[in-house]
């Protein structure tokens, strides 16, 4: 890093639900929903520098095709910092790794069965899916179910070889309980992840998260919602350092400045802004 330059940060967020190229607004949902884009906007311009990494875990757009996910991405491409991809169980437009990365753009990695490559941490991960343990699960969930412990451990295993601090995306919930034990909870303590971000919880649902340290690893809800539309910055130097498998509540952040703006400038202006490291593929 320069001398006089900013830290690189890593920040978190789920649950956009852009609605640009489909008529989805999101404030059908209730007022905690309006002018949810504004809001995302204006918080992330104000608190995320070109230099950062934005982790977004799923449910990036109601988009069901292509050309109705595209004004979304050109949404978030506009907003600065590098961002990590994650496909959650709204986003129907989402195909292959490489077609994702084409549509998202340079500034964009994907994760889906590989890891991404940070100065700090490789960042691993998948989707999730709903647990054994909920009443409604059924022959056909266990069957996605198994597919994303795959997917999940193919990540880590390309995390691990990186010798870098873990840090895990998900956008379900890996676990509801601070003394569960689930078959993801189970991976992401024996590749030794420090941090795990997730989403997907909306509500009064988010009476259901887990925050804090459990078993060695912390974990943070970032529904947009929950985080009132503004990235989570995650404190690396606390969780990167290792600690303790004893468990410590977190409170919900507190209320943010939710003033809006419509436009979002372009993060490469010439602005004399430091540009965010590259996200490597660790299988690059």
């Amino acid at each position: 890093m320069e001398k006089g330059a900013s830290p690189i940060r890593i920040f978190a967020i789920a649950d956009l639900h852009l609605s640009f190229g489909a008529a989805k607004p999101m404030s059908v949902f209730g007022e905690a929903w309006a002018h949810h884009t504004d809001r995302l906007a204006a918080s992330w311009m104000r608190e995320v520098g070109a230099q950062d990494t934005v982790l977004i875990a799923g449910d990036i757009s109601w988009a069901m095709r292509e050309e109705e996910v595209r004004p979304d991405m050109e949404f978030i491409a506009r907003l600065p910092g590098r961002k990590v991809l994650l496909k959650g169980n709204h986003d129907y437009w989402w195909s292959t790794r490489k077609k994702v990365a084409q549509m998202a753009g340079p500034d964009c990695g994907v994760l889906q069965t590989n890891a991404l490559l940070l100065p700090q941490a490789a960042i691993v991960g998948a989707r999730g899916w709903n647990l054994p343990s909920s009443p409604q699960f059924t022959p056909d969930d266990g069957r996605i179910l198994a597919r994303e412990v795959d997917r999940l451990r193919l990540s880590l295993e390309e995390g691990r070889r990186s010798g870098l601090p873990l840090i895990a995306m998900m956008h379900y919930p890996p676990l509801y309980d601070v003394a569960q034990k689930t078959v993801f909870t189970d991976l992401l303590e024996s590749y030794g992840v420090r941090v795990c971000v997730y989403g997907h919880l909306h509500g009064t649902a988010h009476r259901s998260r887990v925050e804090g340290l459990v078993r060695g690893i912390r974990y943070h809800l970032v529904a947009a919602d929950y985080l009132e539309f503004t990235p989570l910055a995650l404190d690396l130097n606390e969780a990167l350092g290792g600690g303790d498998a004893s468990g410590d509540a977190q409170s919900a952040p507190g209320p943010r400045d939710a003033s809006g703006v419509r436009g979002v400038p372009d993060p490469h202006d010439a602005s004399g802004a430091p540009s965010a490291p590259d996200l490597r593929d660790a299988r690059e």
